[in-house]
C-alpha cells in the first residue's frame, strides 16, 4: 500500500468520525505534525504510530502475502 493510500484512509476515517487533526493527534498521543505528514502521504510512519492512530479511529492494520511475479 502506498503512503498516500494510508494517509487518505486515515483522513477519510477521521472526517467520518468528525475529528479534527489536533483532536486525533491528542487522542492518539502523536504530534500534530506527524498526523499532518501522514495524511498528506509524506511520512513513512512507524508501525507503533500507525497502531496508535488506528486504535483511536477503529481501523485495523493487516499484512498480507502478495503474489510473486
Amino acid at each position: 500500500m502506498l503512503l498516500s493510500e494510508i494517509g487518505n484512509k486515515v483522513k477519510k476515517r477521521r472526517n467520518e468520525l468528525g475529528l479534527t487533526q489536533p483532536a486525533l493527534a491528542r487522542m492518539a498521543d502523536v504530534s500534530l505534525n506527524t498526523l499532518y505528514l501522514l495524511e498528506s502521504g509524506r511520512l513513512n510512519a512507524s508501525l507503533k504510530t500507525l497502531e496508535k492512530i488506528s486504535d483511536v479511529l477503529g481501523l485495523e492494520i493487516n499484512i498480507d502475502v502478495k503474489k510473486l511475479k
